[in-house]
């Protein structure tokens, strides 16, 4: 039996700037988050015949087939495509979950695709390096949705920490930041707000706009960019109360790229943290609904915690995970 674990990820600056190509346009582009506890896994279990069984514990669907019969299946197309992808020569039982809510904008599609296809790299034995498994995570993810994919969301699951997603015209290398955890611990609360979003949809009007050429869309997106280098400065000082504003910056800015970016169950939960010690705020992802991430005053996030609950919002436990996909291989009897 392969068992792969995926950390999901929060965004501190610099989401969508890493699409390709609006990063080209950006020199010094990069996007900065952390990988969170909040884990994505695959367990893979061979069998005797040629029979694939895929059980989606988060969407509780489950598709019986063959190997030969994945070529006609449309179900969890996802997984499919994956399994299709690195062909395994034996029938298997492929079972995912993830620990993140659907839909919180916190990369955990992503998370997950990082985690079957590390699964399936181990147990197919096709010895992909981990550079070749974020492009084929991304380009298969990107078939799946049919927009452009960004690039952000596959680096902390496969290599954990705090990440600074250098875009480049080189390419796409992630930097490694230093900070203790037991500080950036104390001082994070991520809350979800009830209600599921879908990353395509907004990244996407916001894509079109800006390839399209929209000068608004532009100057906005060259804040984003400077805000992210800052953000990258003040984690490396491990500066939390200047996180707090970046991260506060970056939301202003980023409810300007699209109507849909925020909600009034956002915009609550965000009044009711700022009365109650939060320094900074910022939805994860591309918004519309999903996680905030709220960055509280010292010594004041267990205060910030209890009104988010009391405002409705499902505080989720977590905390930076140093590593990355993690995969084991054992006996399944065991």
């Amino acid at each position: 039996m392969i068992e792969a674990l995926a950390p999901t990820r929060i965004d501190l600056a610099g989401g969508t700037v890493d699409i390709w190509p609006l990063y080209l346009f950006h020199p010094g582009a990069r996007t900065i988050n952390f990988a969170v506890d909040l884990f994505a896994r695959c367990t893979i279990v061979e069998r005797s015949d040629d029979v694939v069984v895929i059980t989606s514990k988060d969407t509780s669907e489950v598709v019986e087939t063959t190997l030969e019969g994945l070529e006609q299946e449309g179900r969890l197309e996802l997984l499919v495509r994956l399994l299709k992808f690195f062909r395994p020569a034996v029938g298997l039982e492929l079972t995912t979950d993830c620990a993140a809510p659907a839909g919180s904008g916190l990369g955990g599609s992503s998370a997950l695709n990082v985690a079957v296809c590390s699964a399936l790299n181990a147990f197919t034995l096709r010895g992909y390096s981990e550079q070749q498994l974020l492009t084929i995570a991304k380009n298969i993810e990107t078939q799946v949705i049919r927009v452009p994919a960004g690039e952000q969301d596959y680096y902390p699951a496969m290599f954990g920490g705090v990440c600074s997603i250098q875009l480049e015209i080189t390419g796409v290398t992630c930097k490694q930041l230093l900070i203790d955890s037991a500080l950036l611990d104390s001082r994070f609360v991520l809350c979800y707000t009830g209600k599921p979003h879908f990353s395509g949809t907004n990244n996407w009007e916001i894509f079109k706009k800006y390839i399209d050429g929209d000068s608004e869309i532009r100057a906005h997106f060259t804040r984003i960019v400077d805000i992210s280098l800052r953000m990258e400065q003040a984690v490396c000082s491990a500066d939390i109360d200047a996180m707090a504003k970046l991260l506060d910056e970056e939301w202003q800015v980023r409810k300007k790229l699209a109507s849909g970016v925020t909600t009034p169950m956002i915009e609550r939960l965000v009044e009711v943290a700022r009365a109650s010690g939060a320094l900074g705020a910022k939805v994860c992802g591309a918004g519309g609904g999903g996680c905030v991430v709220f960055i509280a005053a010292e010594g004041r996030k267990a205060e910030l915690t209890a009104a988010l609950l009391k405002a409705g919002g499902e505080v989720l436990d977590c905390r930076l995970q140093p590593k990355g996909v993690q995969v084991t291989s054992r006996a399944a009897c065991e």
